[in-house]
């Protein structure tokens, strides 16, 4: 089916929604990489203490998630649904932002603790307030199938743009992460966190919501969960996200180790980061493509069949093979990587559709909530396991040599157990109901209600 106007997007409009996706990739990549290291060898605290400021700072996480989406889906205002919460979201986000990376000029370890946990609490709640709504406007910008690809794809670039980004630029304004260089840490928070803000204002500015949409009843959070529930295809997708990610997220916790202690190449770690990220923006338009050939479903399964095959390969690679081989082989990794950006992003917004032919309203908050609130709890749960599976294996930090079976951990928790996730991935793919013919009569079936049903003065 080809998009009608109303659905067909313009390049601006996609540059102008996925821009604001830089901001998210960026923040939630430098907390990843840098956060931690930033507590113990800049601040000065414990790793217990860290670990514990961060555990309080995102236990919100469990119920500001569904509750941003929640009043998401029930904002009615003449700006729209959506685009209030990145207007007057996205300053209060930046400076969050900023304030994570300030020390208060205080000594005692607890109150410094308890200023992390405050400042992780208040950046992680505006960090939802404003992405769960960015998010939420995929499904109602187009309802193409082909033009939320390609939208999603616009999106993608961006989050990968940030994602390199956090990954280089940080450490090259900063240097190494130590307490005479406090300044300097402060300094790049507070550039980035306009970096990370003022995109969403191209995102305000340069699209439009549709009008439909709010003129629909306000949905009960009884009756946005009962959506949830009853929604098959979404739990089909659910699990190709959950499964996916979960996979992603072990290999980034394992790259630097898997570099390190197996490939001793510890000091070329920002260029493999850079083969895939650099890779996966490149060849994103193939996996449009694809999916347009096809549709999301058969592409993601190809996808994630290279993704596994590449990281299975990975391990096997023996170090004196150096440098050359690990980069061919990032490369081959950012191929699937891109997969991944698109194709599970792209799936989510179809099977939310199914909701409005179920129930006749739109809950994108309450599912959009759900599906990040499992993916953080998945992680939270994955991340933990492999580091302590690194402990039972005898991982000494900052050995010379490790054990023999703590390399063997680090090559299986980098290979086998990701590639098995992303199996996992491809069983829910293939079970998965909502094809391209099974979108276009989803989307005949809600266009004839509404021709029905006119929208009330």
């Amino acid at each position: 089916m080809a998009a009608s106007s109303k659905d067909r997007l313009s390049p601006l409009t996609k540059l102008a929604y996925g821009a604001g996706d830089f901001g998210f990739a960026f923040s939630d990549t430098a907390l990843a990489v840098l956060f931690a290291i930033f507590l113990t060898d800049v601040v000065g605290l414990a790793p217990s203490l860290a670990a514990l400021a961060v555990f309080v700072g995102r236990s919100w996480d469990y119920v500001n998630d569904p509750l941003i989406g929640y009043l998401a889906d029930r904002t009615r205002t003449r700006w729209g649904r959506r685009k209030p919460f990145l207007l007057f979201g996205f300053l209060p986000f930046g400076i969050s932002f900023a304030m994570l990376w300030w020390r208060p000029p205080f000594e005692e370890p607890w109150m410094l603790a308890g200023y992390y946990a405050l400042a992780y609490f208040c950046f992680d709640s505006l960090f939802t307030l404003v992405s769960m709504p960015f998010m939420a406007l995929t499904p109602e910008l187009t309802q193409d199938y082909d033009e939320r690809t390609s939208l999603t794809s616009y999106r993608m670039a961006f989050s990968l743009l940030g994602s390199l980004v956090a990954f280089v630029v940080p450490l090259m304004m900063i240097g190494e992460m130590r307490p005479e260089n406090v300044d300097k840490v402060f300094r790049m928070g507070l550039i980035f966190g306009a970096a990370c803000a003022l995109p969403l204002l191209f995102t305000v500015f340069g699209t439009r919501e549709r009008p439909e949409y709010a003129s629909q009843p306000q949905p009960g959070l009884r009756e946005s969960l009962r959506a949830v529930r009853r929604n098959r295809p979404f739990w089909f997708a659910t699990g190709i996200f959950l499964f996916t990610w979960t996979a992603v997220d072990i290999i980034q916790a394992m790259l630097l180790f898997f570099l390190k202690y197996r490939m001793n190449l510890a000091a070329e770690s920002d260029l493999v980061a850079a083969a895939v990220f650099v890779t996966a923006l490149i060849v994103l338009p193939f996996w449009v493509w694809a999916a347009q050939k096809t549709d999301k479903r058969k592409s993601y399964v190809w996808g994630m069949l290279f993704f596994a095959s590449v990281m299975i390969v990975l391990i096997f690679v023996d170090p004196s093979l150096g440098f050359s081989m690990v980069i061919s082989l990032a490369a081959l990794a950012g191929v699937g990587i891109s997969a991944v950006h698109v194709l599970t992003w792209a799936i989510i917004p179809d099977a939310i559709e199914v909701d409005e032919l179920q129930s006749g309203a739109r809950h994108e908050g309450m599912f959009y909530a759900l599906v990040t609130l499992l993916k953080k709890a998945a992680s939270s749960i994955a991340i933990p396991l492999t580091l302590l599976v690194l402990d039972w294996s005898g991982y000494v930090s900052n050995a010379a040599q490790q054990t023999e079976s703590a390399v063997w951990a680090i090559r299986i928790l980098t290979g086998p157990v990701p590639s098995v996730l992303l199996v996992g991935g491809i069983l829910f793919a293939l079970y998965y109901p909502l094809d391209r013919a099974a979108h276009a009569q989803t989307r005949a079936e809600i266009e004839s209600r509404r021709a029905s049903q006119p929208l009330a003065d």
